[in-house]
C-alpha cells in the first residue's frame, strides 16, 4: 500500500483533509479554526487565545478533569495553540485510539463557557501575560509586531493585554465562538496510518450538526515608515533589538526565493551572520528571518548582545544587509540552503505531526496538497534568479527598528540615519 491523499467537504462546510500513510504507526488529527489575534475588535484583544484555553476547561458532556483524564487515557500527545491569524487543536494517538481522539477534539471545540470557569482562567491568562512581560525577548517580540504593524489588525498582542484580558466577558466570548467557530470557518487536518472511511464517519457523526458559514476577514497589505524607537529598561542586562522591513506574503510566488535568502542572511548556523557575530563571540543572537501572513509579510532581524557592543553589530547587520541587497548571494549560499530546507522537511515528514504541519500549510496559504517529493522538488527548483527577481521589490536592511533594554535611542537613531536614503517598496 502506497500513501495516499483525500479531501471532501461535508454538507455544512467543514472541510477534511487527509494523507493516508499505512506505514507509520500512528496518526495525527487537528482541527484548524481560521481565527486569531487579528480577527479581534480592540475591545476583545486577547480573546481568541483565551477561548483556545477555554475549550480546555469542560463541554456540555466532559469536564476538565474528564477532557485530560480521556486523553491521558489514550496515550495522547495534545495541545492547542493560537496565533495571529489561526488556532488549532491537535492530538497525537495510536490508530486505535482515533475514534476517541476525533470524539475529544469535537467536544472541546464546542466549550460550555461557564461563567465561573471563566473568570478563574481569566486569573490564569493575566499570570501567563505576567510571565511573559518577565521575559525580554517575548516582551519585545510583542513590541516589535505592535510597533511595526500599528493601524493593522495585525499590530496587537495574540495574548492581549492585562487591562483588555481583565475587561473581557463571557458574552464577548460566546458571541466570538458563535460568529468563528463554525464548520465553514474550519479545517480538519489527519495524516498517518488510518481509515479514510472511518475519519469521515467519525466527523460526520460528531461535526455535522455544526452551523455553517464562513465569516469574512479584512484583508489590506502594510507599507510601514522608517522609525526607531526603544523601549528603554536599565533593569535588563542585554540589549535587545528587532529589525522589520516588508517581505512576500504566504503564498506569494516569490516565498521560497525570500525564505532562502533570509536564511542565507540569518540562519541559526552557517549563515552570513553567524560567520559575522556569533562564530567569533560578539553577539549571544543574530538571526534574520521571514514571517509571513495572508495578506503581507516582514523580514526580521533579531540581535541580542551586550550594550556595549550594540553599535558595531548593529554596523555589521546593517553591512550585511546592504551587501546581499546590492550583490544578491552567492550559488554556494544557496545551494546550502536548499539542502537544509530540504532535510529539515524530510526529517518532519517521517512523524505524523510533522507531517501534518506541512500540509496544513500548503493547504491553507497556498490552497494546495504536495507530496513530499513535489515539495522536495520544488526546493530544488530554486535558483540564483528567482532570488535576484526579489531583491528589486523588498529592502533587507529593515525599515523600523525596535530595541528593548539599556539602549539610547537618540544614538540608534543617528547611527541609522545614514541608511534612510532609500524609501522602503511595500510588500
Amino acid at each position: 500500500m502506497s500513501v495516499s491523499f483525500h479531501h471532501t467537504t461535508l454538507d455544512n462546510g467543514l472541510q477534511v483533509v487527509a494523507e493516508v500513510n499505512p506505514h507509520v504507526y500512528s496518526v495525527a488529527v487537528s482541527f484548524v479554526v481560521r481565527t486569531g489575534a487579528r480577527d479581534e475588535r480592540p475591545e476583545e484583544y486577547g480573546l481568541a487565545h483565551f477561548l483556545e484555553h477555554m475549550a480546555f476547561k469542560g463541554t456540555e458532556r466532559r469536564s476538565a478533569e474528564d477532557i485530560n483524564r480521556e486523553f491521558d487515557e489514550i496515550g495522547a500527545h495534545y495541545n492547542a495553540a493560537t496565533s495571529e491569524e489561526l488556532t488549532s487543536f491537535y492530538a497525537v494517538v495510536l490508530p486505535e485510539f482515533l475514534a476517541r481522539a476525533v470524539d475529544l477534539l469535537a467536544d472541546i471545540l464546542q466549550p460550555a463557557l461557564r461563567p465561573e470557569d471563566f473568570e478563574l482562567e481569566k486569573q490564569v491568562i493575566l499570570e501567563e501575560i505576567r510571565m511573559y512581560q518577565d521575559q525580554p525577548t517575548w516582551t519585545l517580540y510583542d513590541r516589535a509586531i505592535e510597533t511595526y504593524f500599528a493601524g493593522h489588525d495585525l499590530g496587537h498582542s495574540v495574548l492581549g493585554t492585562t487591562a483588555t484580558v481583565s475587561s473581557l466577558t463571557v458574552e464577548q466570548m460566546r458571541a466570538y465562538h458563535a460568529e468563528r467557530y463554525r464548520a465553514g470557518n474550519i479545517v480538519v487536518f489527519a495524516t498517518g496510518n488510518f481509515d479514510w472511511p472511518e475519519l469521515l464517519q467519525l466527523l460526520a457523526q460528531h461535526c455535522g450538526h455544526w452551523p455553517g458559514g464562513r465569516p469574512r476577514r479584512k484583508l489590506t497589505g502594510h507599507a510601514p515608515q522608517p522609525l526607531v524607537r526603544v523601549f528603554r529598561d536599565d533593569k535588563v542586562e542585554h540589549a535587545y533589538l528587532v529589525g522589520m522591513s516588508p517581505a512576500p506574503r504566504a503564498g506569494d510566488p516569490q516565498a521560497l526565493a525570500a525564505s532562502s535568502l533570509a536564511a542565507a542572511i540569518g540562519d541559526s548556523t552557517g549563515s552570513r551572520l553567524f560567520w559575522e557575530l556569533i562564530d567569533p563571540g560578539r553577539a549571544d543572537s543574530a538571526d534574520y528571518e521571514r514571517h509571513a501572513f495572508t495578506d503581507t509579510g516582514a523580514y526580521m532581524a533579531y540581535l541580542s548582545c551586550a550594550p556595549e557592543r550594540l553599535q558595531e553589530n548593529v554596523e555589521t547587520l546593517l553591512r550585511v544587509c546592504r551587501e546581499v541587497e546590492e550583490n544578491g548571494i552567492e550559488e554556494e549560499e544557496l545551494d546550502r540552503v536548499r539542502k537544509k530546507f530540504s532535510s529539515q522537511l524530510v526529517r518532519s515528514a517521517e512523524r505524523p505531526m510533522g507531517r501534518l504541519h506541512q500540509i496544513a500549510s500548503d493547504w491553507l496559504y497556498r490552497g494546495l496538497y504536495q507530496p513530499v517529493d513535489a515539495a522536495l522538488e520544488e526546493y530544488d527548483r530554486i535558483a540564483l534568479e528567482h532570488v535576484r527577481m526579489l531583491l528589486p521589490h523588498y529592502r533587507l536592511v529593515p525599515a523600523a527598528f525596535i530595541g528593548l533594554g539599556p539602549i539610547d535611542e537618540t544614538a540608534l537613531q543617528q547611527q541609522l540615519a545614514g541608511y534612510r536614503t532609500a524609501t522602503a517598496p511595500a510588500g
